[in-house]
């Protein structure tokens, strides 16, 4: 399989460059030049096979024959020692948990993922990658948990100084050994842009080879239509029009499941549910896209004001709106709406939702006002003890720390401050 920057001004690269890389030369992201349905077999009796069989169906493609089958089962194997239960909210409500991984977040898998794909492909080289990583929350710990003492490679983390939670912010800077966390006097944003920047700087590339692990890397995002999969084989009734609600940050969820969708996935549509952080439900109102800077909200793994996986959603549709409106739902609601959303999901659900999966029910709610006859599924992204000062607040009740939290939480942070891109760039050549 072959990779081609969505900028269309860099040479045409392999699975193992596209990951080794991050972005391409030209600042644009790595896109499959193919995209082929999977067997209709395998979807049509999907209940007969294994997570490890389905994933290994999704992602073979993509990867080619540049990891021999049975090291990519094994990598599969590796990166799926969890559950990824499908849980009924209330009558066509569902959402499907992702945080039983290591961090408790749905990014562990593209993380353990990508960071065992890169293992492999640095196994006989002497040469160091550092891995170079924006975070506005939830990537960083999954990150510095999948790349934790991988051989040759170095991680740095940027993240925005007291807009993670305390949980969050323990995870990435409580482990050591090979990752480096780097505190920035900002916001996401400022944080992502020295992260693109610093790829674009010869002086760094020339003495140092950089790769990203946000989801803008191939590794990190196309795993991640494992967990449409996951879903629809867990499904009672698989004839009743599925529609997934993706809380949506980056955009990098909501686009790999548009991918599982080309693959052959029956999916009926998605809905991008955001915060206030709306660039993608005005351009779907106005047909206009404008980034804009982030706000700080309660969801703040989607506080991005440029989501960088949606040039890849316009490239999955040819850049054709109206064929894209009419897979593509999307609405913002606010930290008040999202608040109300978790204490009824609490008090009528039995339910503790975090922030952002309240947000992804808002958007099953919002969509079946006009379509009642769908089953909705929300995406559930991360563990609600990760947002302790959100959710206990707003349900009146103390939360257990389970034990990956308890692993970490009473460790020493352990981050460098830095307010410019230069101290970045002095961070990166030092050390």
């Amino acid at each position: 399989m072959k990779y081609y920057s969505l900028n269309n001004k860099a040479k045409e690269v392999s699975f193992k460059d596209a990951v080794i890389k991050g972005l391409a030369e030209d600042k644009g992201l790595y896109f499959p030049e193919e995209i082929n349905p999977i067997s209709n077999e395998i979807i049509e009796n999907i209940n007969n096979y294994s997570n490890e069989e389905i994933a290994f169906a999704a992602i073979q493609q993509f990867v080619g024959d540049e990891i021999p089958e049975s090291i990519l089962k094994n990598i599969i194997a590796e990166t799926l020692r969890f559950d990824f239960p499908l849980v009924t909210i209330e009558d066509n409500i569902k959402t499907l948990e992702l945080f039983h991984g290591p961090t408790m977040a749905f990014k562990d898998v593209g993380a353990r993922f990508m960071a065992r794909c890169l293992g492999y492909f640095n196994r006989d080289s002497d040469r160091e990658v550092t891995v170079l990583v924006a975070t506005s929350g939830d990537t960083g710990g999954a990150v510095a948990s999948g790349f934790l003492g991988v051989k040759n490679v170095k991680v740095v983390i940027l993240y925005p100084s007291k807009k993670v939670s305390d949980v969050q912010e323990k995870q990435l800077t409580t482990l050591g050994a090979n990752i480096s966390a780097l505190e920035v006097d900002g916001t996401f944003d400022d944080c992502q842009a020295m992260v693109k920047k610093a790829f674009l700087d010869s002086a760094i590339t020339d003495s140092k080879q950089l790769t990203s692990a946000n989801s803008i890397n191939v590794a990190r995002w196309l795993p991640q239509m494992f967990y449409f999969f996951f879903a629809y084989k867990q499904l009672q009734d698989k004839n009743k029009k599925l529609v997934f609600s993706i809380p949506s940050g980056n955009f990098g969820n909501i686009c790999a499941g548009m991918m599982s969708k080309k693959l052959g996935l029956p999916i009926h549509q998605f809905i991008a549910a955001t915060n206030i952080n709306d660039v993608v439900p005005k351009f779907l109102e106005t047909g206009e896209y404008n980034p804009k800077p982030s706000h700080q909200t309660i969801s703040n793994a989607m506080d991005v004001g440029d989501p960088s996986n949606f040039i890849r959603i316009q490239k999955i549709y040819n850049d054709d709106l109206e064929t894209l409106k009419g897979d593509l739902h999307s609405y913002s609601f606010t930290d008040e709406e999202t608040k109300k959303a978790m204490l009824h999901i609490y008090h009528n659900d039995n339910y503790i939702a975090d922030p952002h999966g309240a947000v992804g029910y808002l958007g099953c709610k919002k969509y079946q006002e006009n379509n009642p006859n769908t089953q909705c599924v929300f995406l559930e992204t991360a563990h609600p003890v990760k947002f302790l000062d959100v959710v206990e607040p707003v349900i009146e009740k103390s939360l257990e720390y389970p034990p990956q939290i308890e692993a970490v939480i009473n460790k020493t942070k352990k981050a460098t401050f830095i307010k410019t891109y230069d101290a970045l760039k002095a961070f990166l050549l030092t050390k």
